[in-house]
């Protein structure tokens, strides 16, 4: 082998090691957020982990984390781990706070959803209440959206809280504090749609009705995932 031929084949072999980690690190890159999101709501299933709100541990005088009359999973209890946590609001004047996912995000209300701009900073700080839907305790359609991006590599910039939507399921709970007062919903249903089909947006209801918004699947942006939930007794 000539040395021509030598330095040839180390440039092909070295260009082509570049090519791969450089593959690895923009897949990790893109999908690291959802990933770890992933990992999390795993390792609580595992564990046995349950979330409750603030409210809820404070009507119970007994409450603790470590009560021998709450059953622990087996690997919590090999690993000494608290089976349950409570979530205290991001922010009582308006936050979001899913129990089933330990999902927990402050508002930022009346959000223009048409002006890329405008959502896309908003979505930088936590999930967007759509500027012209209605707000917690009014009659009329609540939407609230998060974790939206116009390229791949953008998607580590926007908060994660959403992406773990697509595992709730009718029955399940969606919590919104306003103004200090908690409302709560219970999840009727969800549906994937294309980006263009506003209608979701736009529906007209003469009660109160909650529609959340994600981009499926997670981590991309090629569809919206819906989830729909109606208010229960406070």
């Amino acid at each position: 082998m000539t040395t021509s031929e030598y330095i040839r084949i180390l440039f092909l072999r070295t260009l082509g090691n570049f090519l791969v980690l450089f593959s690895i690190f923009m897949l990790a890159w893109v999908f690291y957020k959802p990933a770890l999101e992933e990992i999390k709501y795993a390792a609580n299933q595992i564990t046995g982990k349950k979330y409750i709100l603030v409210d809820e541990a404070q009507e119970r005088p007994r409450f603790t984390t470590t009560s021998g009359s709450q059953q622990k999973g087996l690997l919590a209890q090999a690993l000494h781990l608290n089976d349950i946590e409570v979530l205290v609001p991001k922010d009582p004047n308006f936050s979001i706070v899913i129990p089933k996912l330990g999902a927990n995000a402050n508002v930022l209300s009346n959000v223009n959803p048409s002006d890329e701009n405008i959502y896309k900073e908003a979505l930088q700080q936590g999930v967007a209440h759509a500027e012209g839907s209605k707000l917690p305790g009014e009659n009329g359609h609540i939407y609230l959206f998060a974790h939206s991006t116009n390229t791949f590599a953008n998607v580590g910039r926007y908060n994660a809280v959403f992406y773990l939507l697509y595992k709730l399921d009718p029955g399940d709970e969606v919590n919104l504090y306003f103004k200090g007062v908690r409302y709560k919903y219970v999840v009727t249903g969800k549906e994937v749609v294309n980006p263009s089909d506003v209608q979701y947006l736009t529906r007209q209801t003469d009660r109160e009705f909650l529609t959340l918004q994600t981009c499926w699947p997670p981590g991309t942006i090629y569809q919206r995932m819906l989830i729909f939930a109606e208010p229960t007794a406070r």
